[in-house]
């Protein structure tokens, strides 16, 4: 499928955004593993939430978490502690994505888990038990979500679990996050230079209300962005948020759009774009990356952004699809050294191949707005924005964007 995307002359309207995926997954998992009552409102319907709620409901022995990498690396350390034989598996792009770092942390404090094709690859068969370590190092350059894995599991170990740390840390935010969500649930947890600290407990009882997307919100601060006429309030924002991509607001501050917070959200409003020039170390907010940079492309505005080590173990080579969907339109993309790329923006030029989306919700998403600009886009696959923002079509449709099938 393809889809024709054609913008409105002025855009205006207020959009539900959906709940963050990552806090829902983390309270998901804490849920399964409590044996007291904990109540979830405002979870996500993304599809990989909907996927990790199921399997972890599920009796069957095979497990196959598709696309979900979050849902791959969550359940790789939960079935760990469950006294019970399952394989976990996934699509053939998540069998190319590496789990050897989160495997040999689990077997070190006494998991067993094989790989069943390839090492260090996905499919995996896990024989829980009791796990008895309490201590284990791990290289923290590679993915927060296998700290974050640990971390949600080390309440149940039955002396805690101290997690040693050898390298920078990306996406420290989303381990924060993890850190954050245990602590309401009544579990000590302390976040130090070298190293994390969960104590052994029982997860306390508790209601919580998952908070809107940051990492949605940043394609319509594009949208704003890139219209000649834009005004779109976003329901559900929170200044004080636990999620790392909130920084999208300062972000695009000098990008050309205002943020303002009112009780229910925000309202995002176009002003003057401040930069010349643009650059940024996305090691916190790697999903944000694509956003930004498509964004500023199309606004001409060249610059140096680092920080992108994790993109290429993403749902696609995020680096390498950035570089190819934006040769299109006239973008030239240079990959300056591992992490890092330079981009030089000339006039954007429609493109007669439609954006390519490799299976990647969040390329189908950033550049869709590119539309404002180039005055209609074709994207396929746009099915593919169901992994994180399933209504994401028909909240461009009901302010003025016309998408047709071709």
């Amino acid at each position: 499928m393809v889809y024709k995307i054609t913008p409105p002359g002025k855009i205006r309207g207020k959009i539900k955004l959906p709940a963050s995926k990552s806090i829902s997954n983390r309270l998901l998992v804490i849920k399964a593993l409590s044996s007291v009552n904990i109540n979830i409102n405002n979870l996500s319907n993304a599809e990989d939430t909907k996927t990790l709620e199921t399997l972890l409901a599920s009796e069957e022995r095979t497990l196959d978490c598709g696309h979900a990498g979050t849902t791959f690396r969550f359940l790789t350390a939960y079935l760990s502690t469950l006294k019970d034989t399952r394989i976990l598996t996934g699509s053939d792009r998540m069998k190319q994505r590496p789990i050897g770092v989160l495997v040999e942390a689990l077997r070190g404090l006494g998991a067993e888990i094989t790989y069943l094709e390839e090492e260090g690859f996905p499919p995996l068969q896990i024989e829980g038990r009791s796990i008895i370590g309490s201590e284990v190092t791990m290289d923290s350059a590679i993915s927060s979500q296998f700290i974050s894995a640990l971390i949600l599991i080390a309440p149940c170990l039955d002396k805690g679990l101290t997690i040693h740390l050898t390298d920078k840390v990306v996406s420290r935010p989303y381990i924060e996050m993890t850190l954050k969500a245990l602590r309401h649930f009544g579990i000590n947890a302390e976040h130090k230079p070298k190293s994390i600290d969960i104590e052994a407990g029982e997860y306390n009882s508790g209601n919580l209300k998952v908070e809107a997307d940051w990492s949605s919100a940043s394609y319509w601060y594009s949208i704003v962005a890139l219209a000649n006429d834009a005004e779109i309030e976003l329901e559900g924002l929170n200044r004080a948020s636990w999620q790392g991509d909130s920084v999208v607001a300062e972000l695009f501050a000098l990008l050309g759009v205002k943020t303002t917070y009112t009780k229910t959200g925000a309202v995002l409003t176009k002003t003057a774009v401040h930069a010349k020039e643009f650059g940024y170390n996305f090691i916190n907010c790697p999903d944000l990356a694509q956003t930004v940079v498509t964004t500023t492309a199309a606004l001409g505005i060249p610059g140096i952004y680092t920080g992108l080590e994790t993109l290429r173990i993403k749902e696609t080579n995020r680096v390498a699809a950035l570089k190819s969907e934006l040769k299109k339109v006239g973008v030239g993309v240079e990959e300056l050294r591992h992490g890092e790329i330079a981009c030089s923006p000339s006039e954007l030029k429609a493109s007669s191949a439609p954006i390519s989306t490799f299976e990647d919700h969040r390329m189908a998403m950033s550049f869709a707005p590119l539309s404002c600009v180039l005055g209609g886009l074709t994207i396929e696959h746009p099915g593919v924005v169901a992994k994180s923002y399933r209504n994401y079509w028909e909240d461009l449709r009901s302010v003025g964007f016309v998408i047709e099938e071709v």
